[in-house]
């Protein structure tokens, strides 16, 4: 069996699952990374590729989510706005910080998030969002982008999962709508750091190509689930994408 054969056998699977657990609750490049590490690429060509993949199985979830007419084009763009702004403010900082503070700090939120998520039932429920004015529903937007966007800047694993916990508790959003949205938001991110990775030639196109292919498969049927099932099934895959994020950042640190 040929090595490409071999890398195809890993990556391929894997980003499938990536794609539909980042359609539902974010967090997909906690499983699409390892895969592209475990299947032999060196970190940037990794970081590259992956960034590849992921921005395309975005895109889809996006076309699924408004075709579906359940995104919010004025609030994801703004809240865009805030990330993109924000993750420019995170990079900087992580230049002068080691990020090893933020996986610290990420060993007490992640459990936190989940112990939260599992204890508050009505979290995220549809049909709860606050009567806000326009003006300052685009404020809050703004600034959860802003704030998780710093966050992505600056480290960036699970970050689609803390937009999607933002805006729901920021505006009161069912999670179900929120990924949606998260979906746009995520998107303007992914293309400006792709744009980075294809200028410097970190992607490896014999594999972002199959991959992509099976991390925008993935995103569909991710998506269709989550507009199907709503709230309820958003929250336990949210659950089990902190888990993972949690785990790696225990192995990241001390393994």
């Amino acid at each position: 069996m040929s090595e490409f054969v071999k890398q195809l056998l890993i990556v391929c699977p894997l980003l499938f699952v990536a794609g539909l657990c980042d359609a539902i609750a974010g967090g997909g490049g906690t499983i699409s990374l390892p895969a592209l590490m475990l299947a032999g690429l060196p970190t940037h060509f990794a970081l590259g590729t992956n960034k590849m993949c992921m921005s395309m199985g975005t895109a889809v979830a996006v076309y699924r989510y408004g075709k579906s007419g359940r995104i919010r084009w004025g609030l994801s763009l703004t809240a865009s706005v805030g990330a993109v702004l924000g993750a420019i403010l995170g990079a900087r900082v992580a230049l002068w910080i080691d990020d090893k503070y933020m996986q610290y700090i990420l060993l007490v939120l992640l459990p936190a998030s989940a112990l939260f998520l599992a204890l508050n039932r009505n979290f995220g429920q549809e049909g709860r969002e606050k009567h806000l004015s326009p003006a300052r529903t685009s404020f809050i937007a703004f600034l959860c982008g802003a704030g998780v966007g710093a966050y992505d800047g600056f480290f960036g694993p699970g970050a689609g999962t803390f937009y999607i916990m933002a805006l729901s508790a920021g505006l009161g959003m069912g999670l179900a709508e929120a990924t949606a949205d998260t979906r746009v938001i995520n998107l303007a991110s992914n293309i400006g750091a792709l744009v980075t990775f294809i200028s410097h030639g970190v992607v490896l196109w014999r594999l972002a190509l199959p991959g992509m292919a099976c991390t925008m498969l993935g995103n569909y049927v991710g998506s269709g689930l989550a507009m199907k099932n709503g709230s309820r099934f958003v929250r336990p895959v949210m659950v089990v994408m902190i888990a993972l994020l949690f785990v790696k950042t225990m192995f990241d640190l001390f393994g």
